[in-house]
Order: structure tokens, then C-alpha cells, then sequence
């Protein structure tokens, strides 16, 4: 199975460059179209952080657009929330996030919640893809929660095909590096997560968030996070720092066959890559970090 596997589109409501002078909706088309050659692409995610500020003008252009890349293939299109996105626009616009390649609804079950977070299981050729919501209205990490892990336990307890197993996707890694912003960004139950997925058939976790590629395990399965539509980090900056760059990227994840999971990173051919977008000092970055998180949790953190 191939995967096309996009994150943090960013999208704005408006087609015009953002506050750091970024066109998010330009980069967007611009990954599309360095991506048009691909062969045999059986689904696209867009694991969260569609639109910036989470206008319905944001979800109508990522429907608009990446479903219309998908058609080319009949694959469908799994979109997930982030911590930029907004649940009832998302919904609007995206319903369960599960889209056929002509942008019909194809969940086959949703998460029925009181706080309305988008979870839904369909399948796709023979495999089961799962979709969570880790999105926590007003902050920057991300957390599941006991009611959706209950419920994706519940889902596992019924095995998918067993030569095909269960992909899982959401924004927020369960893993990080020796970042202190991936630390306090990131997801903050990892371990209730790799308490349902061990022993399971979930063969392959996909995130985003970071803007940055990186690989890791949890419980024994891998874990992709794909880097940023619409700029990337560059971890070549001072420890403490934070620096975001032009040049949209995406994922080739391959699943299945002797050596599966595979994953590729693509990189826009962009005349302004690697330009500097925004860039962070020390405390600047910390003055980030204790305005969503407090002072004091950043320093048990």
C-alpha cells in the first residue's frame, strides 16, 4: 500500500501570504504538483493543522485541492484535526475526515463524544485506518483522553485483516526528541496510547506537528512523523532556539512487502527554500512555551 502522507497545511482563509510572509495555500499547490507523478497511490492523510485559524474558507480549499490531487488515483483522503484546527468548521466542511476521492463521506463508524472530537474507522485496500483527535481547544499540545483510547480499544478488539492490520493517525507525536518544545508540544499521554496499541494489529502510526521528519517506536510499533506543508523546522539552530524555514515537504509511506514499513520524505523544488521564515532566540522560545503551557509546568516539564 502507498500512502501519500501530508501534515500542517496551515491554510488561511484568504489565498495571500500570512504574517510571515508565507503563501500557505501557494505551498500547498506546489507540493500537489511536485507530486503528480507518483504511481499506484492507494490514500492520502493530511494528519492535522489544515487551516491556520480554523476558518471554513481553509477546509473548503484543502478539500477542494487535495481531493482533486486524489482523483487521478480514486484514492480517498483521511484528514485528522490539529491544534490549530477547530472541531465544528472541520466537521462543517471535512465531516468525519474519512473522504472518498470524489469527496463523499466513506466513515464506516464515528466516535459518538460529548466534546465532539473527530474520530472515525474505515478501510482502504484491505487495511483498516483509524483516525483520532488530539486536539485540546486553546493549547498546543495534544491529548486522547480515556474516552477516545476506550473506544479505540474497542475498535482493536476486533481484528482487521490479519495480512493488512490497522493504520492510526492523529496530529500529535507520541514521541520526541531532546527538544524541550517537541517535550511540552507533543502528545501527553503516550503511554496510555502504547498501552492500547501493544499486541495489537496496528501495524503503523502517522503524525505530524513538528514540521520536521522523525522516525521512532512505541510499544514496539513504528512511528512516522512527516514534516510541514507549510515550512519546516531546522534543528541545526542553538539548543533552545527555533528556527522555521521555507520549502514544503510530504511522505511516500509504503506498507506491506518484506521490508515495510518504508517512508520517503519529498521536498518541493521551491526557488526560496531554506529561507528563514521566523526565527526564534532563547527567550523568545521560552516566552512561547510558558504562554501555552505556565511557567510552571515548562519547568517540571
Amino acid at each position: 500500500m502507498r500512502i501519500i502522507h501530508l501534515s500542517d497545511t496551515h491554510l488561511d482563509r484568504t489565498d495571500a501570504p500570512n504574517r510571515h510572509g508565507v503563501n500557505a495555500t501557494e505551498s500547498l499547490r506546489l507540493m500537489l504538483g511536485e507530486l503528480r507523478h507518483q504511481r499506484d497511490v492507494d490514500a492520502v492523510f493530511v494528519t492535522g493543522d489544515i487551516a491556520d485559524d480554523g476558518a471554513v474558507e481553509a477546509y473548503t480549499t484543502a478539500r477542494e485541492l487535495i481531493t482533486e490531487f486524489a482523483r487521478r488515483w480514486g484514492a480517498p483522503v483521511f484528514f485528522t484535526t490539529g491544534n490549530h484546527d477547530e472541531r465544528e468548521a472541520f466537521g462543517k466542511v471535512l465531516g468525519s475526515g474519512h473522504l472518498a476521492a470524489d469527496g463523499t463521506e466513506r466513515a464506516e463508524a464515528v466516535l459518538g463524544s460529548a466534546r465532539g472530537e473527530r474520530a472515525a474507522v474505515s478501510t482502504v485496500a484491505g487495511r483498516r485506518v483509524v483516525t483520532l483527535d488530539s486536539l485540546v481547544p486553546g493549547k498546543v499540545h495534544g491529548w486522547l483522553g480515556d474516552e477516545q483510547l476506550d473506544w479505540l480499544r474497542g475498535v482493536l478488539a476486533t481484528p482487521a485483516d490479519p495480512a493488512h492490520g490497522t493504520i492510526l493517525a492523529f496530529h500529535h507525536p507520541p514521541l520526541a526528541l531532546d527538544v524541550e518544545t517537541q517535550r511540552v508540544f507533543g502528545l501527553r499521554d503516550p503511554d496510555a496510547l502504547a498501552d492500547v496499541i501493544r499486541g495489537s494489529d496496528v501495524r503503523v502510526v502517522l503524525t505530524g506537528h513538528f514540521h520536521l521528519q522523525l522516525f521512532g517506536l512505541l510499544a514496539g510499533v513504528p512511528v512516522w512523523v512527516t514534516p510541514g506543508v507549510v515550512n519546516r523546522i531546522d534543528l541545526t539552530t542553538p539548543s533552545g532556539t527555533e528556527r522555521a524555514v521555507r520549502g514544503a515537504s510530504a511522505s511516500l509511506v509504503e506498507l506491506g512487502g518484506a521490508t515495510g514499513p518504508m517512508f520517503h520524505t519529498f521536498h518541493a523544488r521551491d526557488p526560496r527554500a531554506h529561507e528563514t521564515v521566523y526565527e526564534l532566540d532563547r527567550e523568545r522560545t521560552r516566552e512561547l512555551i510558558e504562554r501555552y503551557v505556565g511557567a510552571e509546568e515548562s519547568r517540571d516539564s
